[in-house]
């Protein structure tokens, strides 16, 4: 069983646990352990059906273990290891064989073409320890047929439910990042908007970079960014529609607009508005056109993010005298406040530093942020009521937070020292596994795409 899955996918603040189900068990991963080891898992070169399946087998192969070991959740087994060597995906294996290797889990895929071009990729995950299979999308194995030209997509749909099978949530790694591709000397950075596969693969530059981009933001709900642009000499907020192209300015205010982000049905943008020295929040329905103005301060009040349920809205405030976070309710009504009393806007961070750049998990549970505090920044999470707060990450200068689209992981862009260029990372939610998302430029500002259809 998942005896040795002590998956760690929850905050850390208090001992939590929750239930996987398995072949024939249900399997208590206690999230408030100090320590985890990865799952065990094999996953043997895949079999070609037919001759002409061959030519798909090592790419399939390659991107699902990669994907496993990108979660950080999954230990591959060497393949030098291997006893059994003649899997076949309708046999059963030789649980004792895999068993003497040290595997929980082992993964057994088949390659083939079908009569219209497709390629299917059919896999098997085995319960070495329980000798049972497990069940994929409530079938005994998984397949998936896509043309030739989405090989990786294939795999990392096939990767994504090996995921969800043994860690019970939503996958993630069949997604894909965009960020500003930065070159040039820091003088006269060229800033493009740019956009990968999550694992790096499939890097694209979606505008020429004459004029400078930030803080692009992926709709939730459509493969749709928002972003904000110098284009025409002044701050202002564009739509991108990556299928076609299409770039359209999001209305047409006077003063400057910024740092715009989707509501999670798709259907509005939130944004700042900057005038006569103030800047207030404003969000726009995307159908209608329409704009309401969220907030009415003398202090600047920026970087909106919308709840799950797009009930309230987290956002950044120096009303109290330094940059911290502020949660108010979307309709502007008045609500309780943590610390006590009732406002139209309720200050959440209390704690030493300067709090920026919120944003709401997918799950509703956290809001992550960027701190800097005494020299250096933070990547850090929130309760949405104020409490438990937890830093992930310490540097020279961490920001830009972005969630996965299951709520587990966090990207955002570091830079390591003065004068070395950004870079884009990940890292879970209990602190561990953080790694490097390779890019062909310097790359800042990451934003998560939802989990892809195709």
């Amino acid at each position: 069983m998942l005896k040795r899955l002590l998956l760690v996918l929850a905050m850390l603040v208090a001992p939590l646990a929750a239930t996987l189900p398995t072949a024939h068990a249900q399997i208590v991963v206690n999230v408030g352990e100090g320590t985890y080891k990865p799952y065990p898992i094999a996953v043997p070169r895949f079999a070609a059906a037919t001759p002409e399946a061959e030519q798909y087998v090592d790419e399939l192969t390659e991107v699902v273990r990669n994907d496993l070991a990108m979660t950080g959740l999954f230990e591959l087994a060497n393949e030098g290891a291997f006893i059994q060597r003649d899997l076949d995906i309708n046999v059963e294996p030789r649980f004792a064989d895999w068993r003497v290797i040290n595997v929980d889990g082992l993964v057994v895929g088949e390659v083939d073409i079908l009569a219209d071009g497709r390629v299917v990729l059919s896999l098997r995950l085995w319960d070495i320890n329980g000798g049972q299979l497990y069940q994929l999308d409530s079938k005994p194995g998984y397949q998936g047929a896509l043309s030739p030209d989405y090989m990786r997509t294939l795999a990392h749909q096939a990767a994504d439910a090996i995921y969800t099978r043994l860690t019970g949530e939503d996958g993630y790694l069949n997604t894909r990042i965009v960020f500003i591709a930065e070159t040039g000397p820091r003088t006269n950075r060229v800033k493009k908007l740019a956009i990968m596969d999550a694992d790096g693969a499939n890097y694209q530059e979606l505008t020429t970079g004459v004029h400078t981009i930030i803080t692009p933001r992926f709709s939730a709900s459509d493969q749709i960014i928002t972003y904000m642009s110098y284009e025409g000499g002044q701050a202002r907020v564009y739509l991108f529609n990556i299928a076609n192209g299409r770039q359209e300015v999001l209305g047409n205010f006077s003063g400057m607009t910024f740092a715009p982000r989707f509501s999670p049905d798709g259907n509005s943008v939130l944004f700042s508005r900057a005038e006569s020295g103030n800047s207030d929040l404003y969000i726009m329905d995307l159908r209608t056109r329409q704009s309401r103005r969220l907030t009415t301060h003398p202090a600047i009040d920026t970087s909106p993010s919308m709840s799950p349920d797009g009930s309230e809205i987290v956002f950044n405030s120096d009303r109290g005298g330094s940059p911290q976070l502020y949660v108010m309710n979307t309709d502007g009504s008045a609500r309780t406040c943590p610390s006590g009393g009732r406002d139209v806007a309720c200050r959440i961070t209390f704690d030493r530093g300067r709090y920026s750049t919120p944003v709401w998990s997918p799950r509703g549970d956290l809001i992550a942020f960027t701190k800097q505090l005494q020299g250096k920044f933070y990547i850090g999470v929130i309760g949405v009521d104020g409490r438990g707060e937890r830093l992930l990450t310490e540097s020279y200068l961490d920001e830009g937070p972005t969630w996965s689209p299951n709520g587990r992981v966090i990207s955002f862009f570091r830079e390591n020292q003065p004068g070395v260029g950004p870079k884009l990372w990940s890292i879970d939610l209990t602190g561990r596994n953080l790694r490097r998302l390779e890019t062909p430029t310097d790359a800042s500002d990451p934003a998560w795409s939802p989990l892809l259809e195709q």
